[in-house]
């Protein structure tokens, strides 16, 4: 067997004296003409050395070695999938910042597809959120730098910054033809994952805007807060632009509603990466009748907790499609202080549906929008008669919950859907 080798500088010899080690042990040697299997190909590890060595030698500007492995190794992982990334220093800690619930930024979560940085869900209560950001708008630009070459952690690494400095990003949005400027003002974004109220007497609001690991315990302490206040008859659980986190966080809000069977079961190449999640018999929501919210940007543990229990049956799903990610990442630590998120499994939900890429359809649709009261000829009521009585005047927080009801179309479906199912359920018994 011949084996023909190109003349090379000494940083590339360097870089072939480490890897050509790999290769032999990795295989015998007349195996390395023809890789098969875990052996590493002789040939392209050749030409990697080739590339680098012309980079070092011919390139405009002069690039330590240091820059070109590290941008290597980000080449490597970037294509494999979008949501899988090399994670220097900096970023590694940003990332495992935000999984605890604290981060400077703008609070906006992003995601690439078909080579587009797109939002995948503002954050609630957020400069993102408040500036109108929707989900799946094309950020087109951050800065003035146009995105169709960046990296995710690129992106997110010139989108985070010191508080109260201004970020200035275009998106494009669908059906539009221009971009939108938007400017906002960074703050450190303290995300509460978990908000309650009571929508009307025994009608309970429960919303999540991201699974941390302290949100199943926060979720637990709210559902006991609206039992105190009165039995519950009917919950809302909205997932509405949520982008997911942490698996182990979905499966506990889940448990929350469900008693017994499967939640979520992963399966991937290794071992560790195979895992199955069930239900324990504490379930502090009991058997309350349950609307489950999802839209576009209901993504990844979001999707898991949709699925189970509208695999389960344990809730009517309203809304409109989520948003399909169903792949789940490691984070994996370097010895240096950097990291990888790599994909390494996909989820399926009790039913054995794959998330990716198809998302949740909803048992009933409900697109976003907004009641208007239709006009009409005026009927005279009793309030319009000269000397009527006045009744008493309804409690200002109640006046502020049709207004919001009035506002959120989807919200006030689905409050009127868990009404009717409490008429029908009377009516049976």
């Amino acid at each position: 067997m011949t084996l023909s080798v190109t003349v090379v500088s000494a940083p590339a010899k360097r870089l072939l004296a480490t890897l050509l080690p790999i290769a032999f042990l990795s295989a015998p040697l007349p195996l390395l003409a023809q890789p098969s299997g875990n052996e590493l190909p002789l040939e392209e590890i050749q030409t990697f050395a080739e590339v680098f060595e012309r980079i070092k030698r011919a390139y405009v500007e002069e690039v330590d070695d240091r820059t070109l492995l590290r941008n290597a190794m980000r080449g490597m992982l970037s294509e494999l999938d979008p949501h899988s990334a090399y994670l220097d220093e900096e970023e590694y800690q940003s990332l495992r910042e935000s999984t605890q619930g604290e981060f400077g930024g703008i609070g906006i979560e992003v995601g690439m597809e078909n080579g587009q940085l797109m939002v995948i869900t503002p954050i609630d209560d957020t400069p993102a959120s408040r500036a109108g950001l929707l989900s799946r708008d094309v950020i087109v630009a951050i800065d003035d730098t146009p995105t169709d070459s960046m990296s995710l952690q690129e992106a997110v690494t010139l989108m985070r910054g010191e508080p109260r400095t201004e970020l200035r990003i275009s998106i494009l949005r669908s059906g539009e033809d221009t971009p939108r400027e938007f400017t906002l003002t960074r703050e450190i974004i303290r995300s509460e994952s978990v908000k309650h109220e009571l929508l009307e007497p025994g009608y309970g609001y429960l919303r999540i805007s991201q699974f941390q690991s302290r949100t199943p315990d926060q979720a637990r302490n709210a559902l006991e807060h609206m039992a105190r206040e009165q039995p519950l008859e009917g919950l809302i659980l909205d997932l509405r632009n949520n982008p997911g986190g942490v698996l182990q966080a979905a499966v506990g809000i889940a448990d929350l509603f469900l008693d017994e069977g499967l939640i979520v079961y992963t399966e991937g190449r290794l071992a560790d990466t195979e895992m199955s999640f069930s239900a324990t018999r504490t379930t502090p929501a009991g058997d309350v009748p349950l609307i489950v919210l999802i839209n576009g940007g209901s993504a990844s543990a979001a999707e898991i907790v949709a699925g189970a229990l509208q695999d389960q049956r344990r809730g009517v799903v309203m809304g409109t499609d989520s948003f399909g990610k169903g792949s789940v990442q490691q984070i994996m630590p370097l010895g240096n202080g950097e990291g990888l998120k790599l994909t390494t499994a996909l989820y399926y939900t009790p039913n054995g549906r794959s998330i990716q890429a198809q998302g949740i359809e909803p048992d009933v649709e409900v697109v976003r929008g907004r009641l208007e009261v239709a006009e009409s000829r005026r009927e005279i009521r009793e309030a319009d008669l000269d000397g009527h009585l006045s009744g008493q005047q309804a409690p200002r927080d109640r006046q502020q919950m049709t207004e919001r009801l009035r506002d959120d179309y989807q919200l006030s479906e689905a409050l009127n859907l868990l009404k009717a199912l409490n008429v029908v359920d009377r009516r049976r018994r």
